[in-house]
């Protein structure tokens, strides 16, 4: 078992409340339950001593090793091949996809053999509440419990297992067409164990996930250039949505690194406003409205919850559930993946003052008439009580979209995304013909637009820049012509992109801003920005730059891992970092794809 392995050297698979990764060589290194957010189960990807984990893989090292997605689904295999067999492990996690929270989760694991004859080993080891909670084994001819103060789990199916310690360990030799199955199964403290698994019945379960995935793919409009990785993206933006509330985390995982052995260690398992509303746009424009309107009910209950208070209307981020409390705690216990520590549970940045997050919010609010009709009067209201807020709160630093520990800046992003709040509720105020202070959000909208042309602008770059009275690039503007905030195509736009391509783009992949000219708080550095490549991608394409853009987009996916997947950033040696698999990217990835190929077709047609 490889100590740390590769970022990317992982699948991931979920019951769309929570998800596990698992390696290309068979391990479950990283799970956490009941919810994304809850503590890990699983954790050796952070602590490879402490942090717990589930192997089921064929004995020795010696071999070749394939990871795939059965087509179109969320069911992953784990393929070995040697010269003397090979085997094959199916890993999924039945589908949740209801309205109701629920307290059992299950990873089902199914070892089989096609050809000569594989002894698979299986090693259980839990870790309850990141590690610091001890359990107790209870070990019967049905399987093993694992007793904890904080849950209980239970290990059963075919595999003989023998205590070793308060874990399990077990071994089982099968022949071409043999196959065993072992299911782990969450519960709450002390709940009885669940029905032993069948071999019919896990047999039926893998087909009905394979045709719920399938089936939801099916609905899916897109028909472009590049469906298989729209579609995984599709796949993976779905399975990191918490199906009782519709909320989407930015990333399955807490505490990977952005810079291996760095301190850029960050909890993603929370629902970002930005993300999420950014999200409602893709979904819309792959077809998925369900997904859609749920996110925008989920957005507006936020924004209910909060009238009245004296507070900012939203928070940046929040629990799955709506939940704004995330306080921010060091895991001193781990020592992170490859020694990148701290290790943080909870996300102190929820805190901050983004004024950004209302231009996305309404971005996200505006889209399409099938989705703005579901906020109703009571849901109108509250929305222009935000921008009314927002009128008179627009024009302060903050901390920015990227969440610097600096202190707060004029961000240029902030004010062109605050202009985008305004422009969105005037554009819903006149379709829906709803009562608003439309003088008020009109003054606004158009002093922002001056505002930032006159101190958001560097005469020495020709650009918009990170802030104002700086000569700092920011990859966030690159948003900008997809908000309407200034033509694709204009001077003031194509200037700005051109400087962005001198600073920030290093052969088609995209940096942030550079933390040496911009501190942001934090020693190290990171790599280039999935996300800002996808977006420089958009960016290039709705400037016309259609072969600047194809290219690029089509050498960013030979970064996706062997399934498809991408982590939060590109490392200087082209490995993935930080937590994976990320939302943003894959957002971002759909909405590349879809504006490239439009693109692409209009020019086509008039050719």
């Amino acid at each position: 078992m490889d100590r740390y392995p590769p970022i990317a050297d992982h699948g991931l698979i979920g019951d769309l409340q929570t998800a596990a990764l698992v390696s290309s060589h068979g391990v479950i290194d990283w799970f956490a339950a009941p919810r994304f957010d809850s503590p890990s189960v699983f954790a050796s990807l952070l602590d490879h001593g402490g942090g717990g984990y589930f192997l089921l893989a064929p004995e020795g090292t010696e071999g070749t090793w394939r990871q795939l997605y059965y087509p179109d689904t969320a069911v992953l295999v784990t393929r070995f091949m040697s010269p003397d067999g090979v085997g094959e492990i199916v890993d999924y996690m039945p589908v949740q996809p209801g309205p109701t929270a629920s307290d059992r989760h299950r990873l089902v694991r199914v070892a089989r053999t096609v050809r000569g004859s594989v002894r698979f080993d299986l090693a259980c080891r839990p870790r309850f509440d990141y590690g610091r909670a001890g359990h107790r084994l209870a070990l019967t001819p049905e399987g093993a419990a694992f007793h904890a103060p904080v849950a209980t789990a239970y290990l059963q199916g075919d595999f003989p297992l023998e205590q070793d310690g308060q874990d399990v360990r077990g071994a089982l030799t099968l022949k071409a067409g043999e196959a065993a199955a072992v299911v782990f199964t969450m519960c709450p403290p002390d709940a009885p164990p669940p029905p032993p698994p069948t071999t019919a019945g896990i047999t039926e379960e893998v087909w009905e996930n394979i045709d719920f995935w399938q089936l939801w793919v099916r609905t899916s409009r897109y028909r472009g250039r590049w469906t298989e990785m729209v579609y995984r993206s599709a796949i993976t933006l779905k399975l990191l949505t918490y199906a009782p509330s519709g909320a989407p985390v930015a990333a399955a995982t807490m505490g990977l690194p952005e810079q291996i052995g760095g301190e850029r260690n960050w909890d993603y398992r929370y629902t970002w406003v930005r993300d999420g509303s950014l999200s409602v746009r893709a979904l819309l424009d792959l077809g998925f409205a369900d997904e859609a309107t749920r996110f925008i009910h989920w957005l507006g209950e936020r924004l209910q919850a909060q009238e009245g208070s004296d507070g900012e209307p939203l928070q940046i981020m929040y629990r799955v559930d709506g939940d704004p409390h995330l306080t921010e705690e060091v895991l001193e216990h781990f020592e992170g993946y490859r020694g990148s520590y701290p290790v943080r549970a909870g996300n102190a940045a929820a805190d901050q003052l983004q004024l950004d997050i209302y231009g996305e919010a309404l971005y996200g609010l505006a889209q399409g008439r099938e989705v703005g009709e579901h906020a109703g009067y009571h849901g109108w209201k509250s929305l222009a009580a935000t921008l009314d807020w927002l009128a008179d709160s627009w024009d302060r630093p903050d901390e920015g979209i990227w969440e610097t520990r600096g202190g707060r800046k004029d961000f240029t992003y902030s004010r062109v995304m605050c202009w985008t709040a305004f422009d969105r509720g005037l554009k819903l105020a006149a379709e829906f013909s709803r009562p608003a202070d439309t003088a008020r959000w009109t003054r606004a909208r158009d002093e922002i637009l001056e505002q930032v042309m006159q101190r958001g602008w560097s005469e020495k770059e020709q650009a918009l820049v990170q802030s104002y009275g700086s000569d700092v690039m920011d990859a966030s503007l690159l948003l900008a012509p997809r908000v309407g905030f200034l033509s694709p195509r204009s001077p003031a736009w194509l200037t700005t992109l051109d400087a962005m391509d001198r600073v920030l783009v290093s052969d088609s992949l995209v940096y942030r801003y550079d933390p040496e000219a911009s501190p942001d708080g934090l020693r190290g550095s990171e790599g280039t920005f999935s996300l800002c490549t996808f977006l420089y991608v958009d960016a290039l394409a709705r400037a016309g730059r259609l072969a600047e853009a194809r290219y690029a987009f089509e050498k960013m996916q030979t970064y996706a891992n062997h399934v498809g997947l991408f982590a939060e950033e590109i490392g200087p040696s082209g490995e993935q970092l930080g937590n994976f698999p990320q939302a943003f990217t894959h957002l971002s990835l759909i909405m590349a794809a879809t504006t490239l190929n439009d693109a692409l077709d209009r020019l086509w047609r008039r050719a």
